[in-house]
């Protein structure tokens, strides 16, 4: 058994639990800000000291292991900046677009706390240089294992909410950059034509067991896996 604190107050919990595990095993209840416990939503950023250790330290309470003497304070939400825009009305730069969203951006001075604080080993510093140099695909491949638990922005000094900024450059990047599939805009054209409609409504008059065998005895894609069987000989532009 080990000690750990929290909000204040002691409590004795086996070790080799995780942070809301050991929560829980005090005798709290979760209310908001468990999510997943899969390390995938980010609703549990949690910030924590050990005693006699000056340094705050940060992760997610779903993944990060209780220590003896560690001092937990659960940050379920922080307030943000999150100003409403229609995507698709648009129409000037979408570099000037997020200067006007996100102005805070600009005034990043490099601290890299953000970085630091992470729950998911992001650089988040980076990404933010990126949407200051006008870099948009660059920022959103950066940002894109953002979990938005909001741990960076509670601790900027400039202030900035990086994570939604993050999504907003995500959505412009997706929206306005990423070139467009030319194949899926044929099957989302055919689906919206009706082209499926029949197939649909005779899957829904099946009985289960015939759509479990149709599902079996369906025609399967190339095993991917299986080198040179789907990949063509000439792979310099993929």
């Amino acid at each position: 058994m080990i000690p750990i604190y929290i909000m204040g107050r002691e409590y004795m919990v086996p070790e080799t639990l995780t942070i809301m595990k050991a929560v829980e095993y005090a005798g709290y209840t979760y209310i908001r800000g468990c999510g997943c416990r899969g390390g995938i939503c980010g609703a549990c950023g949690t910030f924590y000291r050990f005693l006699g250790d000056y340094r705050l330290r940060s992760g997610l309470a779903c993944q990060t292991v209780a220590g003896p003497d560690m001092v937990i304070m659960q940050l379920p939400f922080f307030p943000s900046n999150r100003p409403d825009y229609v995507l698709d009305e648009i129409k000037g730069s979408p570099h000037e677009e997020l200067r006007r969203l996100y102005p805070e951006v600009f005034k990043c001075i490099g601290c890299g706390t953000c970085t630091r604080t992470c729950p998911m080993d992001i650089d988040v510093m980076d990404y933010i240089a990126l949407m200051k140099r006008g870099d948009l695909k660059g920022a959103a491949h950066k940002s894109f294992d953002c979990v938005m638990c909001g741990l960076c922005a509670s601790r900027c000094p400039a202030q900035i909410t990086q994570f939604m900024a993050a999504m907003f450059v995500r959505r412009l990047y997706g929206k306005y950059i990423l070139p467009r599939a030319g194949h899926l805009e044929k099957r989302v054209s055919e689906v919206k034509g009706g082209k499926y409609e029949k197939a649909l409504k005779g899957l829904a008059a099946m009985k289960q067991d015939e759509v479990k065998k149709l599902y079996v005895e369906r025609e399967r894609e190339p095993d991917l896996a299986e080198p040179g069987k789907w990949m063509p000989k000439d792979t310099t532009n993929l």
